[in-house]
């Protein structure tokens, strides 16, 4: 059976659980994972929805957007924790916010053709324009 991992916000006010059990994990240079986190890019790794739960702070998280497509921060000090994507499938968890180490590790970079000009990447992974079909 796959270990837990914790995962908590900046201040401390959330935390949250996840499975080990990641199907997926990608570096995402796209503009609105460059708002949401203030970086170059947005490391995240995805997982079925029912594999992460919060454990502390549930009335602290600020939700933007619906049930089936979010970003959730938490509301104190705006930390992006996870999104809700895939209709409300899947999870996103934002690595940055993991205590512990996951087993998986970005297996590529997407949305290179809307990467911030400053940036270089520097490794070898794969790069898709987009997202890879």
């Amino acid at each position: 059976m796959p270990k837990m991992l914790a995962g908590k916000c900046y201040c401390g006010a959330v935390h949250y659980e996840v499975t080990d059990a990641f199907r997926y994990a990608m570096n995402c240079h796209c503009s609105n994972c460059r708002r949401t986190t203030g970086s170059a890019f947005k490391p995240f790794a995805g997982i079925e929805r029912e594999k992460l739960a919060v454990t502390q702070g549930r009335d602290k998280l600020m939700i933007y957007g619906d049930d089936k497509t979010n970003n959730t921060h938490c509301r104190q000090c705006g930390s992006l924790l996870f999104s809700v994507v895939r209709d409300g499938a899947f999870v996103h968890v934002a690595m940055g916010t993991l205590v512990d180490a996951p087993s998986i590790r970005p297996s590529r970079h997407i949305f290179v053709g809307s990467k911030a000009p400053w940036f270089t990447i520097t490794d070898d992974l794969p790069q898709h324009d987009e997202f890879p079909s």
